[in-house]
């Protein structure tokens, strides 16, 4: 069952981790514990938006994670379901529709790709070097590895494309007038671009930190009653006897939240604390839906949110609080990188309570 249809099940799937909004099934990113990393972002195309209600692309995100062992498998289950379901559906908790297609960034310790769809029809482009970035925009151009096989035919039978010279996927799917929020995302891609630039040959999870937490960019949003509501920066080591570490804030706000590390492991210690709490009548599950609202807030984002407040009252205190939580990320980051050195040989039950200590040292500083 996913957030508005029920699909086949598979025979086996894989452990996730997920990031995700509390109303659906899906994620907004999340892994899996082969080292799979996939994540999206909303687009719109010349594509119709599919209001009744498919498949969202965080269902996907999910779906590739639990059936792909690898960026390529999870890229291959996504589009097959895509083109057997359809995307659409509201993909916001409220009682007006607000719909969008998708592109999404599919990683594994060897490989990378980003996936970008509009309707049933999708473009891949396997990322062969350097950094990629997506933001809400269509970036794929002519460089497809691989495509629905009616893409091209979709393109010249709607008038999109002569059928003459190379084909790009951006500049043929695009929207001719773009809505006011693509504008923003073009400025949000090309500083993502810039950003990752600066640091070539030399980016670590800091750097991802760092840009997920600039502001001046747009890339960290928490303006304009829209926020970041929780970011992501796993480290996929190609050694495949290091552990893949995946880092999550599970509080919005990247600039004043903190990355905790997550490592998959046997007995994992359960962290009830970044759960969303489950409502027996939920408006989600209702027909119709989204008539009333519930607090859907876990206890680390409870906290966190009344700290807020705080260190907006108190700057002193709040520069304070914050140096805080930075050095306990920072313990996090270091810890990482004495494991993937060699340097230390943590327990397995260290690794299987690491998220949730990390969490617990947060809500104790709250």
């Amino acid at each position: 069952q996913c957030t508005y249809l029920e699909i086949e099940q598979a025979e086996r799937t894989h452990a996730v981790v997920l990031s995700r909004p509390a109303w659906l099934w899906g994620a907004e990113m999340g892994a899996n514990e082969h080292g799979v990393c996939v994540g999206n972002e909303g687009v719109w195309t010349r594509e119709p938006l599919g209001e009744d209600e498919a498949l969202l692309g965080m269902d996907l995100v999910r779906l590739g994670l639990e059936r792909g062992s690898s960026a390529r498998e999870a890229l291959e289950v996504i589009v097959a379901l895509l083109e057997r379901y359809g995307q659409g559906g509201s993909c916001k908790e409220e009682p007006v529709p607000f719909v969008y297609h998708n592109t999404f960034l599919l990683a594994d310790r060897t490989e990378a790709w980003v996936l970008e769809t509009a309707g049933r029809y999708w473009a891949a482009q396997r990322i062969q070097e350097g950094s990629h970035n997506i933001s809400n925009q269509l970036s794929i151009g002519r460089e497809i590895t691989a495509e629905h096989v009616g893409l091209r035919q979709r393109a010249r039978s709607q008038g999109w494309w002569s059928g003459d010279g190379e084909f790009s996927f951006a500049e043929v799917f695009s929207l001719t007038h773009q809505p006011a929020r693509m504008e923003a995302a073009k400025a949000r891609y090309r500083a993502g671009k810039e950003l990752l630039q600066r640091h070539a040959g030399h980016i670590t999870a800091e750097t991802f930190m760092a840009i997920l937490r600039d502001k001046a960019s747009g890339i960290c949003v928490d303006s304009e009653g829209f926020r970041t509501a929780g970011s992501m920066v796993s480290v996929l080591p190609r050694d495949p006897t290091l552990p893949c570490v995946h880092f999550f804030t599970a509080t919005p706000d990247p600039s004043r939240s903190i990355f905790k590390p997550f490592i998959f492991v046997a007995g994992l210690k359960p962290t009830p604390q970044v759960r969303s709490p489950t409502f027996r009548d939920d408006p989600a599950k209702q027909i119709p839906r989204f008539q009333s609202t519930v607090d859907r807030r876990h206890e680390l984002y409870r906290r966190h949110q009344a700290a807020l407040e705080l260190m907006e009252r108190d700057q002193e205190w709040g520069q304070k609080l914050l140096q805080t939580l930075r050095d306990l990320e920072k313990q996090g980051l270091e810890g990482m990188n004495a494991l993937l050195a060699g340097m230390v040989a943590p327990r397995p039950e260290e690794l299987a309570d690491l998220f949730f200590d990390c969490v617990e040292a947060e809500m104790k500083f709250y």
